[in-house]
């Protein structure tokens, strides 16, 4: 799979690099912990490199949906340990029932596929970076101690320790550099000496004492070290592939993939869930009369948007009776119902000319015409970039292109009935701005379920285990899962009342 140029852009100035040493092990990949020096040199199949690579993309776009949201360490590095275990699970080297070397492989070729997909602008570079370093550090302070000191002892982080006689000979300034240190505790403390551009975040921070453009560094700080070694590390490999990437043979079945894997972070990576081989996610098929109620208690903003449009024009252009009509497929509307729902739909046109234009385009999405092939639901990251909408067309997705106004009035209008108010706006817009379409759409669906009476999710949950919405109907199951899980509580009395409603009322008929 890897051409003898791709294997040198993965190796160009990545090999011999200050402070590489190894210290051979008969494992290939001997420690959960790595810095990817070593570029894969083997084949792998266009399937499995695909795989690799979502797989991992999976987990650093959630990584940056937690930056935008603003979720302490902590909250983050749950989320993250989570979906690890999920897509990229690295056991310890003592779980000898595991597959140490499939997993440790499969991390390795996903870290050096993704870089081929994010070293091709300064943009996505730096926000790869930011992924990865973010990624090493859950797992380094989450690895065992024992086989983190031997990941540690198998490099040369070009640091110098301190000998007993210079540690008292600054012993003041290095406690009054490292306040949490008690003078009791100092004897135990072991200090290492580096550059001070070594460790940038400790200067400004000063925590470090400064001697002669030398930082001494407590054992507690040492991370800080080997976290800006593993991105200084990872800054300059990038910058070598992107250097070797113009010259790499293009092969039409690999362009495509990192071109949408380069897109990972815009519009998230589709999750796995059940549901998009067109059968309803919980298991329930629905009526084309069910559809009002289901819209204005479990769709996203951009079906609700095509339902309003398609309520009040009695009509819809293509790409939107395309999006819309794929996701109520995969919802659990039978061809049967799909027919008989576009028919009352389309109010305005004749019988026969509903039969002529728009019933065969009907079949054709449930694969009973033409080449007969079984399409899914469109997910967030193809509405995001393709068949962007134009005029007339209500299709694509309101985060990205309704103006700001636009959006925070649609979003007031659809979802005030389950608990969205204007004071929610902001954190909303935040994402948008950001271009974290995903983000915000995520927030969405937290606040209108946060006890609203068809859930009761906090904050950082996401749609289960802090996991972003990347597909609408990920939302619109999950919506309707906590719906069941909540009348099932009540004892089956499936009149649920909203958050601002009395005892529930009647389902708002939508044109």
């Amino acid at each position: 799979m890897f051409s003898n140029r791709e294997r040198a852009a993965f190796s160009d100035g990545t090999v011999k690099r200050e402070g590489q040493v190894y210290k051979h092990s008969t494992l290939k990949y001997p420690h959960r912990l790595n810095f990817y020096d070593r570029p894969p040199l083997e084949d792998v199949t266009i399937e499995e490199f695909e795989t690799c690579a979502i797989d991992r993309l999976r987990i650093l776009a959630e990584i940056e949906s937690s930056f935008v949201r603003n979720r302490s360490f902590e909250e983050l590095k749950t989320v993250t340990n989570a979906q690890c275990l999920k897509y990229l699970p690295l056991h310890s080297s003592t779980a000898t029932s595991e597959d140490l070397e499939g997993e440790r492989r499969k991390d390795h070729l996903g870290h050096f596929i993704l870089r081929l997909a994010f070293c091709r602008s300064e943009e996505l570079r730096r926000r790869f970076v930011k992924a990865e370093i973010t990624l090493f550090r859950v797992r380094y302070e989450s690895d065992d101690t024992k086989e983190r000191e031997e990941f540690l002892s198998s490099r040369d982080f070009d640091w110098i320790a301190v000998d007993k006689d210079e540690k008292e000979k600054f012993r003041r300034e290095l406690l009054a550099a490292s306040p949490n240190l008690k003078a009791e505790l100092f004897e135990k403390e072991k200090f290492y000496k580096v550059k001070w551009t070594r460790v940038p975040d400790l200067v400004e921070k000063r925590r470090v004492f400064l001697k002669g453009g030398w930082a001494y560094v407590p054992s507690r700080e040492q991370s800080s070290i080997i976290f800006q070694a593993f991105q200084s590390s990872l800054e300059r490999a990038l910058e070598a592939t992107a250097r070797a990437l113009p010259r790499l043979d293009e092969d039409t079945r690999i362009m495509p993939i990192l071109n949408n894997l380069s897109q990972g972070f815009l519009a998230g990576v589709p999750s796995e869930w059940s549901g998009n081989d067109g059968s309803s996610a919980n298991g329930e098929a629905i009526k084309a009369e069910m559809i009002d109620d289901l819209a204005r208690k479990h769709f996203p903003l951009c079906m609700k948007n095509l339902h309003d449009n398609l309520r009040r024009d009695r009509h819809m252009k293509h790409y939107g009776r395309l999006q819309y009509g794929l996701f109520l497929k995969v919802l659990g509307l039978s061809i049967e119902e799909a027919i008989a729902f576009w028919r009352k739909s389309f109010s305005k046109i004749t019988e026969d000319k509903f039969n002529k234009e728009y019933r065969y385009n009907v079949r054709h999405s449930y694969g009973l015409e033409g080449k007969r092939a079984n399409y899914a639901a469109k997910s967030c990251q193809q509405i995001l970039m393709n068949d962007q909408p134009g005029p007339g067309d209500s299709h694509g997705c309101p985060y990205r292109h309704f103006s700001e106004d636009n959006l925070q009035s649609a979003l007031l209008a659809a979802y005030s009935h389950q608990g969205l108010t204007s004071s929610d706006l902001p954190e909303i817009m935040h994402a948008v701005k950001s271009q974290h379409y995903h983000v915000a759409c995520t927030r969405v669906f937290e606040i209108t379920h946060a006890g609203s009476g068809v859930g009761t999710v906090k904050k950082g949950e996401g749609v289960g285990g802090g996991e972003s919405v990347t597909h609408p109907n990920q939302y619109a199951a999950r919506s309707r899962e906590l719906e069941k899980a909540k009348i099932e509580s009540l004892g089956g009395n499936d009149d649920v009342p909203m958050k601002g409603e009395e005892g529930g009322g009647d389902a708002m008929v939508l044109g």
